[in-house]
């Protein structure tokens, strides 16, 4: 398969990631009984190389829900009927969690304010409607 590219700058080498694979209760007729199509992709994050030092930070806090006690993501395939499909899905899934985990922050937002002439609009524009509205008013009440 090859190296994962995740993306910010991030490849994980194919020898980081370590499978395993077993028999699926998914679809496959007899092969589910026969064939190991099951796959475990088991990626350990405190060991990488491929992470920064703020990167491997915020990929543990994103995924602390689905890190083992020895801080390693594990990644689970069994939809489909052949190995290498498995295969070819997990490592997906696990470039697109990881992507999403290490996804740096967006920027502090900047408060703004209203130009001049957008301040003077809304003002203009709602002493004219309460012209419009006071003119509808009963005459008695009328000033």
């Amino acid at each position: 398969m090859g190296d994962v590219d995740v993306g910010y700058g991030i490849v994980i080498p194919e020898a980081e990631l370590e499978f395993r694979f077993s028999r699926s209760g998914g679809p496959g007729g007899q092969n589910v009984n026969r064939r190991a199509t099951k796959v475990e992709v088991v990626f350990d994050l405190s060991r990488s190389a491929a992470l920064t030092e703020s990167q491997r930070r915020r990929a543990k806090i994103a995924l602390h829900t689905r890190l083992d006690s020895r801080g390693r993501l594990h990644v689970v395939m069994q939809e489909e009927r052949t190995q290498a499909q498995n295969r070819a899905r997990a490592l997906e899934n696990l470039r697109e969690v990881l992507a999403r985990a290490v996804r740096p922050p967006p920027p502090p937002r900047r408060p703004t304010k209203p130009s001049a002439g957008a301040t003077e609009r809304r003002l203009t524009e709602k002493k004219m409607r309460s012209r419009t509205k006071k003119s509808r008013a009963r005459p008695s009440l009328q000033e």
